[in-house]
């Protein structure tokens, strides 16, 4: 199976507060954090991993030319893009047919957890598999309202009586799904919480998968949360 890693954003609000490597660099507990994501994929089975980065920060190109040298599973793009819906767009004909794990490079969270993840993924009919969590941490929250059989019905915004989760940055998706970010892309769409409206919109079969926390590192005070957390 493919994985994908959306680390084209530019990491503006870390950089603002005094961080001064690009946030795919970030060391959480002594490593580098988008060596995290690569590490797990690898024991979770990756065929390849597919990273999109800007074309601004050098670093991190540099960065995983270096790991492609010895990891001939890394495939780089790099385009500075406007949104992370955008990011997915430019990945998706690299992430080829059948089902792949697609994530944002700041997305921490329990690797027994991910392993269990995956492992119903492969298992699972239907178009997506998304990770969820009631851990509520965020600055602008993607609320997803699910059924008894934790089949999603519905994003949104704003916190509903039907909506006990939020998004955990976690996509595990079909090549099903390409079809309908192709359209929202063509209509002018943005922001991949559009995206997924859009598939529910579409009739697509998704389920939402229970993680008990997740967290993102937008700030610099959410690096020492990261870390406590996976300590």
């Amino acid at each position: 199976m493919k994985y994908g890693i959306l680390a084209a954003g530019e990491g503006s609000r870390l950089a603002q507060e005094g961080i001064a490597v690009p946030k795919p660099l970030v060391t959480l507990n002594g490593e580098v954090m988008i060596d995290r994501l690569i590490r797990i994929f690898h024991e979770n089975d990756a065929d390849e991993i597919v990273i999109i980065t800007n074309d601004l920060t050098q670093q991190t190109q540099q960065h995983i030319r270096q790991l492609q040298q010895t990891d001939s599973r890394i495939r780089l793009i790099v385009k500075t893009t406007p949104s992370s819906m955008h990011s997915f767009y430019e990945l998706h004909a690299a992430l080829g047919t059948g089902k792949f794990c697609l994530t944002t490079v700041d997305t921490i969270f329990r690797e027994d957890e991910f392993k269990e993840y995956i492992r119903e993924f492969k298992e699972m009919e239907g178009d997506g598999l998304l990770a969820v969590t009631d851990f509520v941490d965020d600055e602008k929250p993607l609320y997803i309202a699910a059924d008894e059989q934790m089949r999603i019905t519905g994003f949104y915004d704003e916190r509903r009586e039907d909506t006990n989760y939020i998004s955990g940055g976690i996509y595990g998706l079909t090549d099903t799904a390409f079809p309908t970010l192709e359209r929202c892309i063509d209509e002018g769409m943005s922001r991949m919480r559009n995206f997924q409206r859009q598939m529910v919109a579409d009739g697509l079969r998704l389920q939402a998968y229970r993680f008990t926390k997740i967290l993102d590192v937008d700030h610099a005070a959410d690096i020492n949360k990261a870390e406590d957390f996976l300590r």
